[in-house]
């Protein structure tokens, strides 16, 4: 299975903050955001990844990662030149899905949860239709809304409705079967001049073909789409990191301990890192494994 991120976008509520520096690279706490939804892929064990943004955002995240062989990952780049939906990415990244399946999250999403990498592991076995995920909140309003009936079947998926028929919101994390880009390709723009990542999920639905897992409410997606918002996330990972003595979204230490990368990359980046809290973690991280070993 291959990955994208979706990291485009102006970022427009985080003004005059996100003026000059794409949202996806500002500081969630101690790392830029990209590295919270590039985790969750890295944990489903999906070491192809595509980032699409902006064509003026586009050479930082290039600077910041190159070709990904420092986490023993491949990253491919492409342009979204305008904000035309979130389904578009599986347009413009037709070339580098080929014959396989896709898992999209977009790259202002943060996950989090002691079980995530299980529920990963089930989304990853998608072969055709679709996998997407469904989590309890206040404001339905404000996403994609999944109706349930009393059993739990899916009986309809709605964009942002005016009067929610539940509050179950769909988060950015998709999995799809390589269908996805032509069923993409169909699509008609909405009302907001978009391709519809809900009305990709209608198509599969209506087939038959669409599975929707419910997050545990232990779970954690934090919405980082205001001041208030990314100020809330930032103190959520201090205080769990501060608790667990867990870095969340340590990139590094996801490939090391999966054996993606060796010790030699491991300390090139320590190294890399200065003097900063972020290498004394890796150190702590790589006399963990040697122990291990």
């Amino acid at each position: 299975m291959k990955g994208i991120i979706l990291a485009g976008g102006a970022g427009t509520r985080l003004y005059p903050a996100t003026l000059t520096v794409s949202k996806q690279l500002m500081a969630v706490y101690d790392k830029p955001m990209i590295y919270y939804p590039l985790s969750v892929l890295m944990q489903a064990g999906i070491k192809e990844i595509l980032i699409i943004s902006t064509p003026q955002d586009l050479p930082n995240f290039m600077r910041l990662f190159g070709d990904g062989s420092q986490i023993g990952v491949r990253f491919e780049y492409a342009e979204q030149a305008a904000p035309n939906g979130l389904a578009e990415a599986f347009i413009i990244g037709d070339k580098f899905i080929g014959n396989d399946s896709v898992a999209m999250i977009l790259g202002d999403n943060i996950f989090y949860s002691a079980g995530l990498e299980q529920l990963l592991e089930t989304a990853t076995k998608t072969k055709k239709g679709g996998h997407i995920f469904a989590v309890h909140v206040t404001d339905p309003e404000r996403f994609g809304v999944v109706e349930f009936t009393k059993k739990g079947k899916v009986v309809s998926i709605e964009e942002k409705p005016e009067k929610p028929k539940s509050s179950y919101a769909v988060p950015g994390l998709y999995f799809y079967g390589p269908e996805v880009v032509k069923e993409a390709k169909k699509l008609k723009p909405s009302k907001r001049g978009e391709l519809e990542i809900t009305d990709l999920n209608k198509v599969f639905l209506k087939r038959g073909e669409l599975t929707v897992t419910v997050l545990p409410r232990g779970l954690a997606w934090l919405d980082t789409g205001t001041h208030a918002a990314m100020n809330r996330a930032g103190n959520y990972v201090q205080i769990m990191q501060e608790m667990t003595d867990y870095n969340i979204a340590c990139i590094e230490e996801i490939a090391y301990r999966k054996g993606w990368i060796g010790e030699k990359e491991l300390k090139a980046t320590i190294e890399k890192m200065g003097k900063s809290s972020y290498a004394d973690y890796l150190r702590i991280v790589e006399k963990e494994v040697e122990g291990e070993g």
